[in-house]
Order: structure tokens, then C-alpha cells, then sequence
């Protein structure tokens, strides 16, 4: 069974960056895809970035298109650079393994979930 712990949430200005990490451990991490998800107070949790298993696919949520960055590194750690935050950010920030190569947007296709970060994007 995978285990996720989320870290590098915290309080920054609009406009400012945050780096989140996503340490997993299990049998089965680094052999399937996967992704971001974020939940905002009184909002449905949706989807942020996906990545493939060896990180030469991804996936961005349209309201994050070139501003953040997900990426992958061989130590069964994946990354979320958040740039040019808005204060519509602001929301818990999960990482999830997915169902083999999935990279999509649906979460029902992801099976193991951290317990989130917080990300409050406030003057």
C-alpha cells in the first residue's frame, strides 16, 4: 500500500511562489503516474497536474497552465513549483498515485491520497 505525506504549504503574497513536495512510499510508486488535486473551502476537489511514471508526460488544469510545474525525481518524490500565485490558489493541496498510467483529471482513477498541505495565497 502506497503512503503520501505533503510538504511546502504555508502563507505567500499574491504574485509569490511556493514549492510543494509529495514523499511516497510503497511497492508500487514509481511505477505508476501521478498527480495533484486541490480543495478550497466549500468547493469540490479538482484537479491540478498529473505526471507519467517516467515524467515525460503531464497534464496541467487549464487555471494553472503556465504557472505551475510538476515534475517527478527518482526517489519516489514528486514536486508541484507553484509561480505567480492568485489568491483563487488558495485550497489544501493533495498528491495522489493514480490507476497505472493515468494521467487524467478524474480523481474516482486515483487510489492512495495524502493527507494535504495548505496553501493560502493572501496580502
Amino acid at each position: 500500500q502506497e503512503q503520501l505525506v505533503e510538504s511546502g504549504g504555508g502563507l505567500v503574497q499574491p504574485g509569490g511562489s511556493l514549492r510543494l513536495s509529495c514523499a511516497a512510499s510503497g511497492p508500487t510508486f514509481s511505477s505508476r503516474a501521478a498527480g495533484w488535486f486541490r480543495q478550497a473551502p466549500g468547493k469540490e476537489r479538482e484537479f491540478v497536474a498529473a505526471i507519467s511514471r517516467i515524467g515525460s508526460i503531464t497534464t496541467y488544469a487549464d487555471s494553472v497552465k503556465g504557472r505551475f510545474t510538476i515534475s517527478r525525481d527518482n526517489a519516489n518524490t514528486i514536486y508541484l513549483q507553484m509561480s505567480s500565485l492568485k489568491p483563487e490558489d488558495t485550497a489544501v493541496y493533495y498528491c495522489a498515485v493514480a490507476r497505472g498510467y493515468y494521467t487524467g483529471t478524474s480523481s474516482t482513477n486515483y487510489d492512495y491520497w495524502g493527507q494535504g498541505t495548505q496553501v493560502t495565497v493572501s496580502s
